[in-house]
């Protein structure tokens, strides 16, 4: 695969602050990246300066093989770039705007036409072609800020909350057409939402405080968390004693945390010590003493737990 996005020590200060600080990565064809951090880590930023929009203090980002530092009107050509918010022209219908930004991209003609009608069967705007952006629901705006994106079929697509303002449909529907032109391109989402990185992304950057913390597929990151192999079970509340009986001492857990609330069932969770695999040992125990459960699963490893790890950390030190 083809390396499309050379990030190169990226770093932007104000003064004596440091919002991002010499931040490096690459992105090859075919990878969705989703680039993750607390508000303020300096997310928006990085996706500013290597679209162009925000000269970087030093470091640059290598664009389809163009300098943004140095081509910045190339590299422009070869991104698609949904902002954060999605500031549009409000005054215009969907139609107006959707012809203005292709005329500026400087698609012409028969093209102009095959291009709005493709970003707007793909993100289903027909129903608002015709009507004032500023009269748009949230939604509905950040689909028209993505069909200006994707317009002139860029080869990178820079996405920053892609997602933001959507119903649970309509985020289906993106991620959907994120993943079938990740095919053909590089698409780096710029998002705090976790549940994202886990839906359409393959890998995963995580930056704190303007830094590169980790760099990993969601699944490498799921496995740094203490429930990589945890044992989730639901049984009975009167049967929590026998359980924390009949495991005591089991080797490979490490502890048992308990949601003992006062719901149908309660939810018991086997922690495993650095992630070894005790789902078989945890079954075969509970059958040997009797302690008859309703449910029982391995999870996965949680990615917000991880976050935590990762970003907590990083800002106490």
């Amino acid at each position: 695969m083809a390396t499309m996005l050379d990030i190169r020590n990226l770093t932007k200060k104000y003064g004596p602050f440091t919002v991002v600080d010499d931040i490096s990565f690459s992105v090859e064809s075919g990878e969705v990246l989703g680039f993750l951090g607390p508000n303020g880590a300096g997310k928006s930023t990085t996706m500013k300066m290597i679209t162009g929009f925000l000269p970087p203090t030093s470091g640059t980002a290598i664009v389809c093989d163009s300098d943004v530092i140095q081509n910045p009107l190339t590299v422009k050509t070869r991104i698609g770039y949904l902002p954060e918010g999605a500031p549009l022209y409000e005054d215009m219908t969907t139609a107006a705007l959707l012809s203005f930004v292709a005329e500026t991209r400087g698609i012409r003609g028969s093209d102009r036409r095959q291009a709005i009608d493709g970003a707007v069967d793909k993100l289903e705007l027909d129903e608002v072609y015709n009507q004032r952006v500023g009269t748009l629901s949230k939604g509905f705006k950040r689909r028209v800020g993505l069909a200006q994106a994707i317009m002139h079929d860029p080869d990178i697509l820079i996405l920053d909350e892609p997602t933001d303002g959507l119903d649970p449909n309509q985020k289906h529907q993106v991620r959907e057409l994120i993943r079938q032109m990740s095919e053909e391109k590089a698409v780096v989402i710029s998002t705090h939402l976790l549940e994202e990185v886990d839906a359409v992304c393959t890998r995963a950057i995580v930056i704190s405080r303007g830094r590169k913390v980790a760099d990993a597929t969601p699944a490498d990151l799921e496995r740094r968390s203490a429930y990589w192999n945890a044992v989730s079970v639901r049984l009975p509340h009167e049967r929590i004693a026998a359980l924390q009986g009949a495991l005591d001492g089991l080797e490979g857990v490490e502890r048992i945390e308990i949601d003992d609330k006062r719901s149908a069932s309660a939810h018991v969770i086997v922690i495993p010590s650095q992630g070894a695999a005790v789902v078989d040992a945890v079954n075969q125990r509970l059958k040997e003493r009797e302690v008859a459960v309703d449910q029982l699963y391995v999870e996965r490893g949680r990615l917000d737990d991880v976050f935590r790890q990762i970003t907590i950390g990083e800002n106490v030190q």
